[in-house]
């Protein structure tokens, strides 16, 4: 991933100078997702190498690809490098846009289809749906690898009968704006979905199932990444009925969810998959990727330029605005103490915060943590505060997410922006785009949660 990706309208000196692009740029190449599959998966003869499993291709009829998820494209394109004509079909389906993988020409043997995120779309059902007819047929002589990655969670959907798409979309925006976090909200979606919560993997056995998984999720639960459709499901429908419980929206989903849920937890429809489960003997799931793999590398490269460099943490969760405040406290106490490290500082957090959707404004997460930190960043000499999703895309905004220096602030107000009221609104991405420091990368065609680096020069 080239430092150049790294482009905004007109961001800070802080930002513009080459080692803070090469740090960003180093922390998404080392999550890659094709130099991830590449590097867990080998060939040796007919043995198909990973972890310490071997497959003997020979001994298999037919070897299928199947996946979902914003990396799934440069997931695919690596295994079919790896395996060529050894490949007898496949089907990927990925966020709009996301599907342009470099490639000289187009996969023979892996169809790319796009579909809709963060809200399940009519494409992500069909698309399902082809990917099930494919798999309808398999046998135990076959092998079927699946590419799993962030955002498979509405790009790969099959709605419980009685349960409609129109349903899950609503579910989804009422979930997003409710504060509750991606593993409360994917506990709702394998229980009203087919393929989700280990339900795949019924649909796959008795054949072979290898899962390659790029993970999204704050601590790598892979029942939760992309609502783990290859893995064994411990959560309930009483589960699922106590998240809405918790954020009180009983009343505002679809009646077809709420009754669904009801018959779920009476013992009228099937429970998903369990740990336990000997359908789970033939599967072997292997997460490739991750947020601290990200962070790492990112920390490697700003100690290379010369920084005193800390991890955080990441497992950075809670309110996005709360969050900002932490990181901009961090801040205030190295510019006052020179501790936890002293300058020149670069420190990384990772993660994923929630926002509570009060207002009627335009943002993301990254964006509203960014807006978070403002007032207390203020004033502090050479601090930046870079605030990124891995994906690119930071909520349902064209920015990736925001960049906060000493300075913002009295910028803002020459502008006559108060960031307490685009706070109040959820409007961070109108308190940013006239200050021209959104954040734009475009597709990463990764997905690894999102990212924090606060600088002190």
């Amino acid at each position: 991933m080239e430092a150049s990706r790294f482009k905004a309208n007109s961001l800070q000196e802080s930002l513009q100078g080459q080692p803070v692009q090469r740090i960003l740029a180093a922390a998404l190449q080392a999550v890659d997702p094709a130099l991830a599959v590449s590097k867990h998966l080998s060939g040796s003869g007919n043995h198909l190498l990973v972890a310490e499993q071997t497959y003997d291709l020979a001994s298999f009829d037919s070897i299928y690809v199947i996946g979902a998820g914003k990396a799934g494209a440069p997931m695919a394109l690596a295994v079919s490098d790896l395996l060529g004509d050894r490949l007898t079909a496949g089907m990927v389906v990925v966020k709009e846009g996301y599907e342009h993988i470099g490639a000289a020409e187009p996969l023979q043997q892996v169809e790319i289809l796009p579909a809709g995120h963060p809200y399940p779309d009519e494409r992500g059902l069909q698309a399902t749906r082809q990917i099930c007819r494919l798999l309808k047929n398999t046998t135990r002589n076959d092998l079927v690898i699946c590419l799993v990655s962030g955002g498979g969670s509405a790009l790969l959907t099959s709605p419980i009968p009685g349960v409609s798409l129109d349903d899950l979309r609503a579910l989804t925006e009422v979930l997003l704006s409710s504060g509750a976090d991606i593993q409360e909200i994917n506990i709702l979606r394998k229980h009203l979905d087919q393929v989700k919560g280990g339900n795949l993997a019924r649909l796959v056995s008795p054949a072979r199932l290898l899962t390659l998984i790029l993970s999204d999720v704050v601590g790598n639960s892979m029942d939760s990444i992309a609502s783990g459709p290859t893995v064994p499901d411990p959560s309930t429908y009483a589960d699922a009925t106590a998240v809405l419980r918790k954020y009180r929206l009983e009343d505002k989903i679809p009646s077809p969810i709420r009754r669904a849920l009801h018959l779920g937890e009476s013992g009228r429809l099937p429970e998903t998959p369990k740990p336990g489960d000997p359908l789970f003997d033939q599967v072997y799931n292997l997460i490739i990727a991750s947020n601290i793999h990200a962070a790492q590398a990112g920390l490697a490269q700003a100690t290379a330029e010369g920084y005193n460099t800390l991890l955080l943490t990441t497992y950075l969760q809670g309110e996005a605005r709360q969050a900002g405040l932490f990181l901009a406290g961090i801040a205030r106490q190295i510019a006052d103490s020179g501790q936890p490290i002293p300058r020149p500082a670069c420190l990384v957090a990772g993660g994923e915060t929630t926002v509570t959707v009060n207002g009627e404004g335009l943002g993301g997460r990254n964006q509203e943590l960014a807006l978070g930190a403002v007032g207390r960043l203020a004033g502090i000499p050479g601090a930046t505060l870079v605030c990124l999703a891995t994906d690119g895309g930071d909520g349902p905004t064209d920015a990736a997410g925001a960049v906060v220096t000493g300075e913002t602030l009295w910028r803002a107000r020459q502008l006559g922006l108060d960031p307490a009221e685009f706070l109040r609104r959820n409007d961070a991405y109108h308190f940013f785009e006239p200050l021209g420091d959104l954040l734009h990368t475009g597709p990463t065609l990764t997905n690894v949660n999102d990212l924090a680096f606060l600088f002190l020069h």
